[in-house]
């Protein structure tokens, strides 16, 4: 496969993209991974400090910037062709180094069992249209898009997140399927209370994930959405756990459902969640070996979150990982922002954390012991960190609380 910028791209080959979603996009995702070339979505926000950091790890054959490059991706022949893999999604884990999740090539009964998996787990058909709602960087919305894509289904892509636009796409376009974040649910609410409601009995399916869903918020779902077409997942860009009907959830409140087909969870002494997946769902962090060996025990992967399991199988969360800030339904990870910021000439020491927040479900803040100012920190995160990095809060301390090893005590910054 030639592209227009004069490579050619050969199985195994990545390619990153840091590109605004569309329908263009994915076309070239899918026609990449159809040739078993790996995608690598990006947000096209991140700063040129962070693109560097991020790609010096990754090596990608070509780098896409811009609409013309994409469009060169897509031939005719592959753009709804058999993905030989998943797209290499970039997690930062507690490192603060952002990696990726590479599923490797399949070959073609690994390919097949991947796409009907989800094709019969969420129903995907030539009548469905998918609504899409989050940046396609993102691992669910991606998955979502792809799947009613394979299926001959039809996907639109309105852009940026806005209530108004969504609401427009809503009584235009009909769509059958969509997926959200918790925060997308209440903004639409509320737009929807002040300027009245749109007509949401096209809907068969409501997924939604990335974030604790406020009670009240899911009780409203489950009562203005059709019967039956409410959905939550467990997951994470590393691979999907459970799965859970508005019904499940009623009868259980605060339940994240049972494993979804095909797998098997098991917690551990310690609380920690382990899942066991099928081989074509299995990955490795790219060129990350000893990160790789600890999420796997034989069959199983975790990515450290703690729950529990009732005697019927149903998993309740008990904690992300202690140091994952999610706000609006985006991880956050408070070392990568750390580091950032201790390369500020005014920062001696500094600690990033999560407080709950009513309309982002945790809003990201910063602890700073030392001279530089929050006009000075916040004009310095806006050149080296894309919106949902950069703290919304800020403190500045004599000295961070912490135990006599050394660890910061979050439970004591300011809240």
């Amino acid at each position: 496969m030639t592209t227009p910028a004069g490579r050619d791209l050969r199985p195994g080959d990545r390619v990153a993209l840091l590109v605004a979603g569309s329908t263009t996009y994915l076309d070239a995702v899918v026609s990449l991974l159809a040739r078993g070339v790996f995608p690598i979505p990006l947000d096209p926000r991140l700063t040129t400090h962070e693109r560097t950091r991020i790609l010096a790890g990754l090596d990608p054959t070509l780098v896409v910037e811009d609409e013309d490059t994409l469009a060169g991706l897509v031939d005719p022949g592959t753009r709804r062709g058999l993905p030989l893999g998943r797209p290499m999604h970039m997690t930062s884990g507690t490192t603060g180094t952002p990696k990726g999740v590479f599923s490797g090539l399949l070959d073609e009964a690994g390919a097949r069992a991947l796409v009907a998996e989800e094709r019969d787990l969420w129903g995907f058909s030539p009548d469905d249209t998918n609504l899409v709602l989050s940046p396609l960087y993102h691992s669910a919305p991606l998955r979502f898009a792809m799947g009613t894509a394979l299926a001959g289904g039809r996907v639109v892509v309105p852009g940026p997140f806005d209530p108004a636009v969504v609401t427009e796409a809503i009584e235009v376009e009909r769509p059958t399927t969509m997926f959200c974040v918790p925060t997308h649910l209440q903004r639409l609410f509320a737009h929807w209370d002040e300027h009245g409601w749109p007509d949401l009995s096209c809907f068969r399916l409501v997924a939604h994930a990335g974030a604790p869903c406020p009670e009240k918020v899911k009780r409203r779902l489950l009562d203005v959405f059709p019967p039956g077409s409410t959905w939550e997942f467990y997951g994470s860009t590393e691979g999907q756990f459970t799965v859970c009907s508005g019904e499940e959830w009623l009868e259980r409140p605060g339940t994240v459902g049972r494993a979804r087909p095909g797998r098997r969870l098991r917690i551990a002494e310690d609380g920690t969640i382990w899942c066991a997946v099928p081989e074509f769902a299995r990955f490795v962090y790219h060129g990350a070996p000893d990160k790789t060996a600890a999420a796997w025990d034989g069959d199983e992967f975790t990515v450290g979150d703690l729950g529990r399991l009732d005697d019927d199988g149903y998993l309740v969360l008990d904690g992300r990982r202690e140091d994952l800030v999610i706000s609006g339904g985006v991880n956050v990870y408070p070392l990568e922002v750390e580091q950032v910021l201790r390369e500020h000439a005014g920062v001696e020491d500094v600690a990033v954390y999560g407080v709950p927040d009513e309309q982002w479900g945790q809003r990201v803040c910063a602890a700073v012991v030392g001279a530089a100012t929050e006009a000075d920190l916040a004009a310095y995160v806006r050149e080296r960190l894309a919106p949902p990095k950069r703290p919304k809060t800020w403190s500045f301390l004599d000295e961070l609380p912490r135990t006599l090893t050394g660890k910061v005590l979050r439970d004591r910054l300011p809240r």
